[in-house]
């Protein structure tokens, strides 16, 4: 059974973070282990939460407990999203060491949170260039939205080629798969949506209608999804092709409920048995 050690924030309401990415893996079959970053009653788009933010020693420390069960090695992949701190960050990288020490094979895949379109920045000092000089540098995996390839890259990017030529970029600080979301090209219709995973030197796209919906979430479930698919496949464009037409089916049952929160339990189907895909075209 492929095994996913998840290292990310958590709310007891509503789905972000491991509350997100958790269930969708384990939907999938896959046995997952949750090591929490935060623990609040929700997350904070609502203005007010409760809670508690961990540091970078409880992350070590929970993880040292795990490894003192000798299962680090059965481990397949290490999976990480928003960092509330550089410490955090880095004990994340000390936990993909730790993991590769004991099973070199297993791969380490990156959500690089930094910003989105329309918000910039909402990471805290710091994090912007850990990401770019830390974390990424030691994944196997990235899944940046279009904002936050642009900031790795160090470029603005618009048309199809100028894409290619950031996640190039990306690439050659050390990641070999890089899942590109939320992109908006100059050829991008404005009632469609890509997403863009890329590999070996090729580059795939998966072009999905917009929808109207704007919730907290959806990234990360996306991120484990792909993650699942391409341990399962190797396969970048068959990963994407799963993903998105699982992420879409989610997203579209929670526009018609209306719901603030993705319905990641009443739409659970989708994670298994997508209700529609979409074509995989090389680009």
């Amino acid at each position: 059974m492929v095994a996913v050690l998840s290292i990310q924030s958590h709310v007891a309401y509503g789905h972000v973070g491991n509350s997100s990415a958790v269930f969708p893996l384990q939907r999938l079959g896959i046995e997952v282990w949750p090591v929490h970053t935060v623990q609040f009653s929700n997350h904070t788009g609502y203005g007010e939460w409760r809670g508690r933010v961990f540091d970078g020693p409880a992350i070590e420390e929970v993880v040292q407990g795990i490894s003192e069960r000798g299962v680090l090695g059965s481990a397949d992949a290490v999976l990480s999203g928003y960092l509330g701190s550089a410490d955090i960050g880095h004990a994340v990288v000390a936990t993909v060491q730790r993991v590769r020490a004991a099973n070199p094979a297993a791969v380490y895949c990156c959500d690089p949170v930094i910003g989105d379109v329309g918000r910039g920045v909402f990471v805290r000092p710091g994090i912007e260039e850990f990401m770019r000089e830390v974390a990424v540098p030691a994944a196997d995996v990235v899944t940046p939205n279009h904002f936050e390839l642009d900031s790795l890259a160090g470029t603005a990017t618009r048309s199809l080629d100028s894409v290619r030529d950031a996640v190039a970029a990306v690439q050659a600080l050390g990641p070999r798969v890089v899942l590109t979301t939320s992109l908006v090209t100059d050829d991008t219709p404005e009632d469609a949506v890509d997403l863009l995973a890329s590999e070996g030197g090729r580059h795939f796209r998966v072009r999905t209608p917009r929808l109207d919906v704007s919730v907290n979430g959806a990234g990360d479930a996306i991120a484990a999804l792909f993650l699942a698919h391409w341990l399962d496949t190797r396969s970048a464009a068959e990963a994407l092709g799963r993903a998105a037409a699982s992420v879409h089916g989610l997203l579209q049952r929670t526009e018609q409920a209306g719901s603030r929160e993705i319905l990641l339990v009443a739409a659970q189907e989708e994670f298994v048995t997508p209700s529609r895909t979409f074509d995989v075209d090389e680009v």
